[in-house]
């Protein structure tokens, strides 16, 4: 029986305008979620709150049968560093290390292990003993990719992870992405204009109107 992982009721927020409201949404082990809509919509916003990073207007989000906001910081930031991994369109690594580097950091916070099937996986192997500033724009985001997936996240945040990458690339991406959710009995909630990588996923989501539906 799959485990529900995250699960919000009643999430509304804006800035100076609202962007979206009373949303309700949840997400189990081993599945996948797209969410989609226009530019300015607040897909992105909705993933940050989702993701530890903003606290709602109002509404509760809950991540493994915990309630987030009513958590200490400390608490939270546990959460960031071993329950969850966000990938972000830009990749944000350290340029002045190697690729290797950039992944043994991560792992050795998370006190996981680097996984030399997922580097072959992401066909980075060869390339991981290169300095970031050497590798191409594709390259970099698949080493960003393999320093979240090596921390072993039980959810994965993805914001528009395939959006600077080819269409090869980025198929090879998702192969990898829905494999680590099955194998790992984890989650995916993916934020994109891509409506192929979208349709990917076990269920698709549109943000429209400041109002989130079920395609």
């Amino acid at each position: 029986m799959p485990d529900t992982l995250l699960k919000a009721v009643g999430v509304s927020h804006g800035f100076d305008t609202e962007l979206f409201h009373d949303v309700v949404f949840s997400l189990s082990s081993g599945s996948s979620a797209a969410i989609v809509g226009r530019s300015g919509s607040g897909k992105s916003t909705l993933l940050h709150i989702f993701s530890t990073f903003i606290r709602p207007n109002s509404g509760t989000v809950h991540l493994f049968g915990k309630e987030l906001y009513g958590q200490s910081q400390t608490s939270i930031e546990a959460i960031r560093r071993y329950e969850i991994g966000i990938i972000f369109q830009f990749h944000y690594l350290f340029k002045g290390m190697s690729a290797m580097e950039n992944v043994e950091i991560a792992t050795i916070l998370s006190e996981e292990k680097i996984d030399p099937e997922l580097l072959e996986k992401l066909e980075i192997t060869d390339v991981m003993e290169q300095k970031i500033g050497e590798l191409s724009g594709g390259q970099q985001q698949r080493v960003s990719i393999a320093r979240v997936l090596s921390k072993k996240p039980r959810i994965i945040f993805a914001d528009e992870p395939t959006g600077n990458l080819d269409s090869e690339t980025a198929e090879l991406v998702m192969d990898v992405l829905l494999d680590y959710i099955r194998t790992n009995n984890a989650a995916l909630l993916l934020v994109t204009h891509d409506t192929t990588m979208a349709g990917r996923c076990d269920t698709i989501y549109r943000l429209d109107e400041r109002v989130l539906r079920e395609e």
